[in-house]
């Protein structure tokens, strides 16, 4: 923007002082020829009393002497004779003579003003003023000179000015852009000096405006997820009782384990709500800095596997796990991966009818690890309405497969959902390989 704006300006100054310049200094050059030429017309009209009274050769040419020099003034006699060294061509002085008209004539050494006088006895004298190319153009050199070092003068100043100001509306503009930037990083202290023209001192306080209100919302945010997760401990501590009277059952033991995993997770739910906005976005950018601790995929699948086959047994629905043998390791907390494993299998339970067959594969390429869950479900029509937040194909939420998708972007990764071999749905998802080798 800086360089256009001076481009701007030294484009827009150069016109006007072209504009000015160009017809000032043609008439420059007129005046000079005017002036000259007005002198000479001058000198050869003050001789003509002189002829009126007196032709002779000795007083014409003293009268010459006293008005210029006679290579500049001359005279021609009726009896044809002439007083001084003649400019003008020899037809020009004949016409004169003979039309008894006043002439001018350009010639190669510069400009010739012949004027008839008439005299007694119907004679015809005739002065030549002669004026030389040099004093045609005297002074216009040096009067262009003076113009064209105004004219430099100001392109140069309005450049200057329009630089200056260009480069306090980019300086505003970069500490607008880098505040925005900030923002859009998790940075939300920062705020912006409003500067420069008035639109951006606007923009700018808006920007802190923005801001701030952003804080706000997200504040309310983290309030209102604190107190829904709170909420949820009311039916968590009747699950806990209905644990107990089921007495010491495996299905009393597995309801207690999943209810103490869903309390645990409610807590740091909880927690990581009422954690200030200042205080945690240094912690999530420290997590984001520093690489996970990695985990083996194929080891959180088979535990996960392992807590599902007891509903998939009372289900009656067979299923199928293929494991690599491989370490897997992938910068995914176990407790995440772990829910991305659950959110998987969890949609399988959730969204086809008992029976339903389904499989379980963990594959390792070059970089990447694959997860795959496939069903011999109905399958998903719509993959990508599957796939938007807040948008669901089977009733529910429509964030489990978000949340899946999210963590595998951010381990470099990707979901897709196509048609299973099974008839079903098929959800792969991607993680790129931790490397585990430590520095060397």
């Amino acid at each position: 923007m800086r360089r256009a704006l001076a481009g701007i300006a030294l484009a827009v100054t150069s016109m006007v002082a072209l504009s000015f310049l160009i017809p000032l200094a043609l008439l420059v050059r007129e005046q000079a020829r005017n002036r000259a030429t007005t002198t000479a017309e001058q000198r050869a009209a003050a001789l003509s009393p002189v002829l009126a009274l007196t032709t002779r050769r000795t007083d014409v040419q003293q009268a010459v002497s006293e008005l210029g020099s006679s290579d500049q003034l001359v005279v021609r006699l009726p009896d044809g004779s002439l007083v001084g060294t003649p400019h003008a061509p020899r037809d020009a002085l004949d016409r004169a003579v003979r039309r008894r008209e006043t002439l001018t004539v350009d010639t190669a050494g510069g400009w010739v003003y012949l004027q008839p006088v008439v005299l007694q006895g119907d004679r015809v004298a005739v002065v030549e003023a002669f004026v030389p190319a040099a004093d045609l153009t005297r002074g216009v050199a040096a009067s262009w000179g003076v113009m064209a070092l105004l004219a430099l003068g100001l392109v140069g100043g309005s450049v200057l000015v329009a630089d200056r100001l260009g480069a306090r509306v980019v300086r505003s503009s970069r500490s607008l852009k880098s505040a925005s930037l900030a923002l859009g990083s998790g940075d939300l202290d920062v705020r912006v000096q409003p500067d420069g023209p008035p639109e951006l001192q606007e923009a700018g306080a808006a920007f802190n405006t923005m801001a701030d209100r952003v804080l706000d919302l997200l504040a309310v945010e983290r309030e209102l997820v604190a107190d829904l997760s709170h909420r949820l401990r009311t039916p968590l501590t009747a699950l806990y009782l209905e644990a107990d009277r089921m007495g010491s059952t495996p299905s009393a033991r597995r309801v207690a384990e999943a209810a103490g995993q869903l309390e645990s997770e409610l807590d740091s739910i909880i927690a990581a709500a009422r954690t200030p906005l200042a205080s945690a976005r240094p912690a999530r950018a420290a997590a984001g800095a520093g690489a996970a601790k990695a985990c083996d995929v194929a080891e959180v699948v088979a535990m996960r596997l392992d807590f599902w086959s007891v509903l998939a047994t009372k289900q009656g629905r067979p299923y199928e796990r293929s494991l690599t043998p491989r370490l897997v390791p992938v910068a995914i907390p176990e407790d995440d991966l772990a829910a991305i494993v659950d959110a998987l299998i969890g949609n399988v339970f959730r969204h086809t009818p008992e029976g339903t067959a389904f499989a379980v594969r963990v594959e390792r390429a070059d970089s990447h690890v694959f997860l795959t869950v496939d069903d011999a479900g109905p399958g998903v029509a719509d993959p990508d309405a599957a796939l938007t937040r807040g948008v669901s194909v089977g009733g529910s939420t429509g964030l489990g497969l978000d949340i899946v998708a999210r963590a595998s972007r951010a381990a470099d990764g990707e979901l897709t959902i196509t048609q299973a071999p099974l008839g079903g749905a098929r959800v792969r998802v991607s993680f790129l390989l931790a490397d585990t080798s430590g520095p060397g």
